[in-house]
């Protein structure tokens, strides 16, 4: 194994590490994938995080049959989605998957986030959409998903949980974090009653225009290390 893949898979475990540390998934629920050249390299099935070494994390290859694996453990039975929008979406290089509190109590209730705050253009548009419910593991929620995430980087599955992409692990992950963060605000505005003031297309169209100069991003590229904007359910 190449060190620039061992330092994937580490930083994959790390990135699951954090995820739970922070209060963005519980238990294995979550799983989490990235591309290294013509290969999916993505968390295994039912392993506790903290038990996890590089050689665990499994290998998908892109040109292969459809489903095939490497490693000593199968992979997340959710590696249907994660293979499919890595495969489809070649802009993007990592994939993050969980059950966080407030993003699922929006998809409980199959409701998407709209542009209740400025931040939703983080995700490529004026929402972010709730993928109609399938079964988990199967290719129809595969197919829902990437539908839900056409023209967006995350995304809702009803009765469900969330996917953030990125085009690092670390992007990915921020999204994650970000994703989460505006489901608990825009959950907290509907309880006050009325609902939030929803934003404009043009506003959301500036803010994406300003977020090319800030750098918004890179301002929480250390966000693996747990320094920027914690979610706590």
């Amino acid at each position: 194994m190449k060190k620039s893949e061992k330092k994937l898979r580490q930083a994959i475990i790390d990135q699951c590490l954090f995820m739970n540390a922070c209060g963005l998934n519980q238990g294995t629920s979550g799983n989490i994938s990235a591309r290294y050249h013509d290969r999916m390299l993505i968390t295994p099935s039912a392993t506790p995080y903290d038990k996890l070494t590089p050689e665990m994390i499994a290998s998908m290859p892109f040109d292969a049959d459809y489903g095939t694996w490497d490693g000593p453990l199968k992979p997340s039975t959710e590696w249907r989605f994660h293979f499919d929008i890595l495969k489809n979406r070649t802009d993007m290089g990592a994939v993050v998957h969980a059950h966080p509190t407030y993003c699922t109590a929006l998809a409980m209730a199959h409701k998407e986030i709209p542009a209740a705050h400025y931040m939703i253009a983080a995700f490529g548009g004026t929402n972010v959409r709730c993928a109609p419910y399938a079964r988990f593991g199967s290719p129809e929620l595969s197919k829902l998903a990437i539908e839900a995430l056409e023209g967006r980087t995350a995304c809702l599955l009803a009765n469900h949980g969330s996917i953030a992409m990125g085009e690092t692990l670390d992007k990915a992950m921020w999204r994650a974090v970000e994703l989460e963060t505006i489901a608990r605000q825009y959950h907290l505005s509907l309880s006050i009653g009325g609902g939030p003031f929803i934003l404009t297309d043009d506003q959301i169209a500036e803010t994406m225009a300003a977020f090319g100069s800030y750098g918004v991003q890179d301002d929480y590229k250390d966000i693996a290390a747990g320094t920027k904007r914690e979610v706590k359910a």
